[in-house]
């Protein structure tokens, strides 16, 4: 497996200074927050989308994905959301990332069955745009649908290559579901996989990988055991937690703590 990280630990950094924490800390990926509040979003023009995949060569550090805010399921038009999901699709395509993540973001008000429905259909609208472009378009465990149980409810309906699923570990967990069965339901899918660790199940303040609650080490054996050998993201949520410590001293940490999970359970 390899490992990245995810700019929402480091919230407005330059693109430079990213690739620089990557490089000296041993990661081979990073994954894009593509928000305004960023230096990379839908918004950039094609000079500067050129410059950044450029930048990414040079270092040899690859984008894992860019990760995005469009949510399938809420409730209204179809058009401004496949709008926003095509232009994050086109970035990624300029960028040569692989993948874009969405949320789901269904409304609670609205019976399961029918968000469910409403998210199948825009993916599956969006899927072969998906295709044409080179990206593959993934569904997250998030708010609506936070378990794999939920998620495959969506994807299997959908049945399209460029549209999978990722891994937020700590949403599966809240919600009860275990690593298992997890993995199992979202394995035919699974584009990547998001690594985190909280506080406790009451306070999700990030903390260093492995000084938390999550079951990180039943994750990564899940997946070892499997033969799974894709990207194992870090998402360090300090743009939501101003008080979390600075990502940079936890990286090296946090690397030497996902291969030492690695090796235990060769």
């Amino acid at each position: 497996m390899k490992l990245a990280f995810s700019t929402l630990g480091v919230p407005g950094l330059a693109i430079p200074d990213v690739l620089a924490l990557a490089v000296a800390n041993g990661y081979h990926g990073v994954e894009l927050r593509a928000h305004h509040e960023e230096p990379v979003h839908p918004g950039l023009d094609p000079a500067r989308r050129a410059e950044v995949a450029a930048e990414f060569k040079a270092a040899d550090v690859e984008i894992v994905g860019l990760a995005g805010y469009v949510r399938v399921a809420a409730p209204g038009d179809d058009a401004p959301v496949l709008a926003e999901l095509r232009a994050l699709l086109e970035l990624a395509r300029d960028l040569g990332a692989p993948f874009v993540r969405v949320f789901p973001g269904g409304d609670a008000g609205l019976p399961r069955e029918e968000g469910d429905a409403i998210a199948a259909r825009r993916l599956g609208l969006a899927a072969e745009d998906a295709a044409a472009l080179g990206v593959r378009i993934l569904l997250e465990t998030h708010d609506s649908h936070p378990t794999g149980a939920d998620a495959i409810r969506v994807l299997g309906p959908v049945g399209h290559r460029n549209v999978g699923a990722l891994w937020d570990v700590m949403h599966p967990w809240l919600a009860g579901e275990q690593p298992s069965d997890t993995y199992a339901a979202l394995a035919p899918h699974l584009g990547y996989v998001q690594v985190k660790d909280i506080a406790s199940a009451d306070d999700r303040t990030p903390v260093a990988l492995g000084a938390g609650v999550l079951p990180l080490a039943e994750c990564v054996e899940v997946l070892s055991r499997h033969g799974w050998d894709g990207w194992l993201c870090w998402e360090y949520e300090k743009r939501w937690h101003e008080a979390a410590a600075p990502l940079p001293d936890l990286l090296t940490p946090a690397r030497d703590h996902i291969t030492r999970l690695l090796t235990e359970s060769a």
